[in-house]
């Protein structure tokens, strides 16, 4: 039998997303923040594969910006800074969702995320407690399915009406009414959810000893302000003109009202954002002559070579492109991805146009990141509440603005998942008996794998063995990330690996010692972890051709 994988069969998406949670533990990608304690909802820990796979993500990020690109320049802010801050961006005022209570649990729900139901609608005036004569006059509804008897919505109303302080109630009212596509009601119970009301999503906090309103601040809801405070102490020590960008990646708080879905929407998380300053359309104009946008073909035909006529739409979609390709250079490709534009009734008040690059989860295709044309928004809003210019005067131009901005803006939390979700592979694979066996194999791109190679000596009781196998390990550490291990079955060693996301393992064997003829000695055998296929590479090349591999 060939020593090949075998795909199976696939699952229940709902079945998929328990394993991946399952193996996140298990594994020590991803673990409950606060755990012994019960946890804390909205918050997660990484574990060792975790932590380095978010590094990974976070160093192949920033090096695709500021070191293989000339016009892109990094920030690392504070987390807490100035409330104006807050006030100029519009969060203090602004940054809110509509939530909306069960008036039976009291669980609390985004309203834009109560699902439309049908069904008949059970009303009731109030309640009496016939044995004690207690009232209670607040109104109460129930929805439940069609065909449900009449029963069940007594049954909610009386618990309702029991928290209300009456210990035996009957509903009294009651009236029936059909409804269709309905979310004033808790998909979860049919009780009546309350009106929508506003709910700000920033974590406060206070800087000082006095918890005062004078020393109220928060944790920032988003990295990207902090590059537009800073726009000018950049622009004057990085030597660079407009059009460049600003980068930082960061920790971000946001207040969420029901975290769901593992860490896609977490309480705290890290962004990374890219500000990229353009010219506005009209110096455009006046420089080159005309502005190219989306409606000239030859200019979109060549969006990998920036152009001196280029208005905000090309370099919008220049963005979209660029952030797609590096997407798919870490291993998720276009047909797991969406590119999504929002229409003109979906933008932010400050967008000329927004592109959502969305992701296929198993749990629902989901936003990844956000390519937005801001325009000059916010450098001119922190310039009326800072009282500071934040005009460039362009010497190309020979004009004076306020530069717009193109911001691609990404979550490393939710792209961690992604690649996660993207990794996990069920196959069938041979064991050391020949016996096909179901083999759990997380198929990581090389450059983001959290374990580049992992090394075994074929057997950790032949001190020759474990001795050439350390050697080798110590050889590669300089330039990759090694796990070393000896415990166990070779076998049972690669199909840890192959959980791990490890795509090499590196096994010293009889031949690596030359007890088997000395044309193989000092070779070790490197087996690929997605095919399975083994081949043998001298010890002094490994390095450089595993280094290859992984680049």
């Amino acid at each position: 039998m060939k020593n090949t994988p075998r795909p199976m069969a696939e699952e229940k998406t709902g079945e998929v997303m328990e394993k991946i949670v399952s193996l996140c533990k298990r594994r020590g990608f991803i673990f409950q923040s606060s755990e012994i304690y019960g946890g804390l909802n909205g918050f997660w820990d990484y574990g060792p594969l975790g932590a380095e796979l978010k590094r990974n993500i976070k160093d192949c990020w920033w090096r695709s910006l500021t070191q293989r690109r000339d016009d892109v320049v990094g920030l690392d802010a504070s987390i807490i800074m100035h409330p104006r801050i807050w006030e100029a961006s519009g969060h203090t005022s602004t940054f809110s969702d509509l939530m909306v209570d069960c008036l039976l649990t009291r669980k609390r729900f985004r309203a834009d995320q109560v699902d439309p139901q049908s069904g008949i609608a059970y009303f009731y005036s109030g309640a009496r407690d016939e044995a004690t004569g207690k009232q209670c006059a607040d109104p109460f509804s129930v929805l439940v399915p069609r065909g449900k008897p009449p029963e069940s919505a007594r049954k909610t109303a009386r618990q309702f009406y029991q928290q209300r302080g009456l210990e035996n109630p009957t509903p009294e009212g009651e009236r029936a009414e059909p409804i269709e596509s309905t979310t004033r009601y808790n998909p979860e119970n049919g009780s009546l959810l309350t009106e929508p009301r506003p709910f700000n999503l920033m974590l406060k906090t206070y800087v000082g000893p006095i918890e005062s309103a004078d020393n109220l601040s928060y944790l920032r809801p988003e990295t990207a302000q902090a590059i537009f405070v800073q726009f000018k102490n950049v622009l004057d020590v990085s030597r660079q003109r407009v059009p460049f960008g600003i980068c930082q990646i960061g920790k971000a708080f946001r207040n969420e009202i029901n975290p769901r879905n593992f860490t896609f929407r977490s309480r705290e998380f890290e962004q990374m954002e890219l500000e990229f300053f353009v010219r506005p359309d009209e110096v455009v104009q006046k420089m080159a002559g005309s502005v190219a946008g989306l409606a000239d073909p030859q200019a979109t035909a060549a969006l990998d070579t920036p152009q001196t006529n280029w208005g905000w739409e090309l370099w919008h979609k220049y963005w979209v492109e660029q952030r797609l390709k590096w997407y798919e250079s870490i291993g998720l490709s276009r047909d797991r991805l969406v590119e999504y534009w929002q229409k003109k009734d979906e933008l932010a008040h400050y967008a000329r146009a927004t592109v959502d690059i969305l992701y296929k989860f198993p749990f629902g295709t989901q936003e990844l990141e956000g390519i937005a044309a801001r325009g000059d928004f916010d450098l001119k809003q922190h310039q009326q509440f800072s009282g500071k210019s934040m005009e460039y005067f362009d010497e190309e131009a020979k004009a004076k603005y306020v530069p717009h901005v193109i911001e691609p803006s990404a979550g490393v939390d939710r792209l961690a998942l992604a690649l996660i979700c993207n990794a996990y592979c069920e196959d069938q694979a041979p064991d050391e008996k020949g016996n096909l066996e179901t083999r759990v194999v997380m198929r990581f791109h090389p450059r983001i794998a959290p374990i580049k190679v992992a090394v075994f000596p074929l057997l950790k009781n032949k001190p020759d063995l474990v001795s050439k196998a350390k050697q080798v390990r110590d050889l590669l550490r300089p330039h990759l990330t090694v796990f070393y291990d000896e415990a166990g079955a070779i076998g049972r060693r690669y199909r840890r690996q192959d959980e791990a996301g490890t795509p090499f393992g590196v096994t010293i064997d009889f031949d690596t010692l030359g007890e088997k003829g000395p044309e193989l000695k000092d070779t070790v055998t490197l087996r690929d972890r997605d095919s399975m296929k083994q081949e043998r590479v001298k010890i002094d090349e490994l390095a450089a051709v595993l280094v290859q591999k992984v680049s």
